[in-house]
C-alpha cells in the first residue's frame, strides 16, 4: 500500500517529459522480480480493441456529438442536482454576516423560504450547465485530437499533460460563452432576495435593467475561474486515471470489466474534483458578488473581499466540486459504454520512440 501511495505521488500531472520516462521505467533496463515478464501491454490493449465493435470511428462527428451529448447530461443533471448546495454557498459569499456556515445557511434558507426555497435558481442552472458540458466535453475531445495531430504521436506522448491542458482551456472559453448568460441569472435569482423568482422573471428584468451587458459582465470572472478548474480538471483526471492503472488496479484496464473500469474514472474524478475546488474559488467568490452588485468591476470586489473574503464558502464548494467531478466524469465514461464509444486506453510510448531511444531492439 504505501509503495502504491508513493507511486501516485511521483506520477503527479505535471512531471517533466523526462522525469516521466524514468517513472514508466524506460529509462533504464528493468527487470522483474516477481516473475518472467508476461505479454505486452500494448498488444493485449490491440486485442482487447479488435474483438470490441464501436459505433463510430474515433475523432468522427458522430463520435464529437456524442461526446457533447455525454457532457449535456454529465454537467446539466450533476448541477442541478446540488442547487440547494450552490444557493446556501453563493449566500455565504455575498452575505458572510447572514449565512455563517453551511448548515447555518441552510437553516436560515429553510425558516425564511422553506424547502422550495432551497431549488431556487434550478431553471438557469440546468440550461446553464447543460450548455456549458455541451461544449466543455465536446470541445476537449476535439481539441485533444487537433492538437495531438498537430504534435505528432512522439510529441504527443511526451508532452501529453501539457496536451490536456491546452485542450480543456480552449474547450472552456467557448463553454463559458454559453454559460455566462445563465449563469448571472441563477445568482440574482439566488442571491437577491425579492428580485425574482424563476428565469421567465429574471431575465427579461436583467435586459430591460442593463441590457446585454448584465448577461455577460460576468463572463471574464467566469473564465478566471472555469479555465483554471477546467484545466485542472481535465489533465489531473486523465493522469490519475493513468497513474491508477499502473500503479493500483492489479490488471490492465484491457482486462478489467467496464463496471470496474467506471469504479476507477469515479476515484480519479474525485481526486481531480477536490484540487479544481480549490484552484478556483477565489474567483467563483468574484463572481458570486458581481453578479449580485450593479456597477462593480471584478477588481474592486477582489479588493473589497481581500484574501480571507474570497475563501469564503470553500468547504461547502469542496464537498460540491469533488462530488460533481466525480460524477460528471462517471456519467460521462457511462454514456460513452453505453453508445460504445472508442475509449482508448491510456497512453503509452510509441514504439518509434522506444526505437529512437533504444528501448527496444
Amino acid at each position: 500500500m504505501y509503495s502504491s501511495v508513493v507511486h501516485l505521488a511521483r506520477a503527479n500531472p505535471f512531471n517533466a517529459p523526462h522525469l516521466q520516462l524514468v517513472h514508466d521505467g524506460l529509462a533504464g533496463p528493468r527487470s522483474d522480480p516477481a516473475g518472467p515478464p508476461g505479454p505486452p501491454r500494448r498488444s493485449r490493449n490491440l486485442a482487447a480493441a479488435a474483438v470490441e465493435e464501436y459505433s463510430c470511428e474515433y475523432g468522427s462527428a458522430k463520435f464529437y456529438a456524442l461526446c457533447g451529448f455525454g457532457g449535456v447530461l454529465s454537467c446539466g443533471l450533476t448541477h442541478t442536482a446540488v442547487v440547494p448546495l450552490d444557493l446556501v454557498k453563493c449566500r455565504m459569499q455575498v452575505d458572510p454576516q447572514k449565512y455563517k456556515s453551511i448548515f447555518n445557511g441552510f437553516s436560515v434558507t429553510l425558516k425564511e423560504d422553506g424547502f422550495r426555497g432551497l431549488a431556487k435558481g434550478w431553471a438557469p442552472t440546468f440550461i446553464g450547465y447543460s450548455l456549458q458540458g455541451l461544449c466543455k466535453f465536446g470541445f476537449y475531445e476535439v481539441f485533444k485530437v487537433l492538437y495531438s495531430n498537430m504534435l505528432g504521436e512522439e510529441n504527443a506522448y511526451l508532452w501529453r499533460t501539457s496536451l490536456y491542458l491546452a485542450a480543456s482551456a480552449s474547450a472552456e472559453f467557448f463553454a463559458d460563452i454559453a454559460l455566462a448568460p445563465m449563469e448571472a441569472a441563477k445568482v440574482r435569482i439566488q442571491t437577491q432576495p425579492g428580485y425574482a423568482n424563476t428565469l421567465r422573471d429574471a431575465a427579461p428584468k436583467m435586459y430591460k435593467e442593463e441590457g446585454l451587458k448584465a448577461f455577460y459582465k460576468g463572463v471574464a470572472p467566469l473564465w478566471m475561474r472555469q479555465i483554471p478548474y477546467t484545466m485542472m480538471k481535465f489533465a489531473c483526471f486523465e493522469r490519475t486515471v493513468e497513474a491508477l492503472y499502473k500503479f493500483v488496479v492489479p490488471k490492465p484496464r484491457s482486462e478489467c470489466s467496464k463496471p470496474e473500469q467506471l469504479v476507477v474514472t469515479f476515484v480519479a474524478g474525485y481526486i481531480a474534483g477536490v484540487f479544481c475546488a480549490i484552484v478556483s474559488h477565489p474567483a467563483d467568490s468574484v463572481v458570486s458578488v458581481l453578479n449580485k452588485e450593479k456597477g462593480s468591476s471584478a477588481s474592486e470586489v477582489l479588493k473589497r473581499l481581500g484574501f480571507r473574503g474570497v475563501w469564503k464558502g470553500l468547504f461547502a464548494r469542496i464537498i460540491m466540486i469533488g462530488t460533481l467531478t466525480a460524477l460528471q466524469w462517471f456519467i460521462y465514461d457511462s454514456v460513452k459504454v453505453y453508445f460504445r464509444l472508442p475509449r482508448p486506453p491510456p497512453p503509452e510510448m510509441p514504439e518509434s520512440l522506444k526505437k529512437k531511444l533504444g528501448y527496444t531492439q
